[in-house]
Parts: C-alpha cells; sequence; structure tokens
C-alpha cells in the first residue's frame, strides 16, 4: 500500500511556525482556530489540517493568518513572504491574461502606493487577494461575452465551470452536459440559505450527472460551487477527480490517511480513498432540484 504523500520538511516546519505562533497569541488576542476560520471562509477542520502539516500554507490563508495574529507573513513562511512581495515588486507583465484585469490593476495600485501609503501588512493582504482572483481567473471558467447579463449591484453574475478544460481530458463522464451556463443571483439569496463562500469571482455553475447521489444531487441538476476551496475543509460535497475520475462525491475525514467517499444514493457503495489520490476542485454549495410541475 502506497503511503501518505507527506510535505516536504520546509513546508511542515512553515505549518509548524504557524501553528506555534497562533498558540503564543492566541490568549492574549482571544483567538481561536475557528474565528481564523470563519476569517478565511474555511472550517475549523481545515485550519487544523494546516496547523498539523497535512496541507501547505498558501498565500490566502497565510494573510489572514498574519492580519489576526497581527505579525507579518515572514513571521512564519518566508516563502510567501517573498512571493508576495514579488507580486509587489516585480515588472508588470506586458502581455494580459484574459479574465483577470481586476487582479492586474489592483497590482498596479499596490505598485503606486507601495512605499507610500500602504505599509508592508497591507501590501501582503492586498497581494494575496489579487493572486487568488488571478489564479481562480486561469482556465477555470468559459470565458463569454457578458455584455447581455445586466446584474444589479445587489446580484452576482456567476459563470458557467468549464469542467472539461479543467478536469483534463478522459476524467469527465461521457453524460455530462451543462443544463444552465449562466446565472444571476441576488446575494440575499445566498444569504438567506445559508451560504458562505471564499469569494464572488470563486462561484460558478455546474450540473449533476449520473446516479450516486440521487436523493440529493439528481442527473442534470444545477448546482452552484465554490472554486476557491480546493482542499478538504470539513465534511461536505466536493467536486472532486479520483483515480483519473471525476466525481461529485460527500467526502468524510476517515482518518489521517484516508478520505471516505459517500454516495448519498443507498445503491451505491461509499468507497475508502487514499487523500494522495484525491484532487478537489470546489465545494458544492447550493443545489436546484428541478422537477415537473
Amino acid at each position: 500500500m502506497t503511503k501518505k504523500r507527506i510535505l516536504p520538511p520546509e513546508l511542515i516546519a512553515e505549518c509548524a511556525a504557524a501553528h506555534d505562533l497562533f498558540l503564543s497569541k492566541k490568549n492574549e488576542l482571544k483567538l481561536s482556530q475557528k474565528k481564523i476560520a470563519d476569517a478565511a471562509g474555511m472550517t475549523p477542520a481545515a485550519v487544523n489540517l494546516y496547523f498539523k502539516g497535512i496541507n501547505p500554507l498558501n498565500t490566502k490563508f497565510a494573510a489572514v493568518l498574519a492580519r489576526m495574529l497581527d505579525e507579518p507573513v515572514s513571521a512564519f513562511s518566508p516563502r510567501l513572504a517573498e512571493e508576495i512581495s514579488l507580486l509587489t515588486t516585480g515588472p508588470a507583465k506586458t502581455t494580459a491574461v484574459p479574465g483577470v484585469s481586476a487582479a492586474e490593476k489592483v497590482m498596479e495600485m499596490i505598485r503606486k502606493h507601495a512605499g507610500k501609503s500602504l505599509d508592508a501588512d497591507a501590501q501582503e493582504k492586498i497581494a494575496a487577494a489579487a493572486l487568488t482572483a488571478a489564479s481562480e481567473a486561469q482556465g477555470k471558467v468559459i470565458q463569454v461575452d457578458f455584455s447581455g447579463l445586466k446584474a444589479r449591484s445587489d446580484e452576482l453574475v456567476i459563470r458557467q465551470y468549464d469542467v472539461r478544460a479543467s478536469m483534463g481530458h478522459g476524467q469527465v463522464p461521457n453524460d455530462y452536459n451543462e443544463v444552465i451556463r449562466n446565472l444571476i443571483i441576488r446575494e440575499d439569496v445566498l444569504r438567506e440559505k445559508g451560504v458562505s463562500y471564499t469569494s464572488p469571482h470563486a462561484l460558478a455553475m455546474i450540473t449533476g450527472w449520473g446516479q450516486s447521489m440521487e436523493g440529493t444531487i439528481n442527473d442534470k441538476d444545477p448546482l452552484i460551487v465554490d472554486k476557491g476551496v480546493n482542499e478538504f475543509a470539513g465534511d461536505g460535497i466536493y467536486v472532486l477527480t479520483w483515480l483519473e475520475h471525476l466525481y461529485i462525491k460527500r467526502i468524510q475525514f476517515l482518518d489521517a490517511e484516508r478520505f471516505l467517499l459517500i454516495s448519498d444514493n443507498p445503491k451505491h457503495k461509499d468507497q475508502e480513498a487514499r487523500m494522495e489520490d484525491v484532487t478537489i476542485h470546489a465545494k458544492v454549495l447550493m443545489i436546484w432540484n428541478a422537477r415537473k410541475a
């Protein structure tokens, strides 16, 4: 049996340094893992996976943690601090990447004001947000003309998730097809449903398929997913690939090495999967169960 993939020593050391810093300041600042999780838009279990060195730190979580601890990112991760610093000081790219204009504008703003009105902590936070926005925009959402979709200030345009482009050849079921391509929804509807998400730009539409989740997600039910969730963030339903195939499954943390992939349809068996074999692409936030009137 292949052992669970272990992070390199330097990444484990970053996680340990972040955890130690949290422990040293949590009483003074009246912090808890839940407070950090709420600020980062994730679950306490996901924060624990960072602190235990199971998942590597990333710029988004590092920026939130640094703000909550009132410390620079370099206090626990010189690597991520340098990565963020390169965003604020590196030369501007002359070739624009489609879909990341908002991130580019933020970067220009940081370069313009760095060393003037923004301190290092503020630069780190803004740069981390720009990096997240840029990564979300590259190749995961179909780029189309949305000039005909006129959303009001209290509404969100949710784009179609380009599943085939994102998951790779051979991983998408043959019977997969898009039912709803794009959607405009009021933000207060999501709030009323108790839906939280990492950012509006991370929301996307995807279509359920097959019978394994029948009863919860039926064939061709439209789903809203959060592409900003790429790691296990507590029990829930996720879009994932496992052993080169695409699934929508409920995931539970089984032990330090395995996930339990649950099919809500009792006719389908649950599966144990090694964590190293599972790639999480998004978390399912909302399901529209289409029924004939």
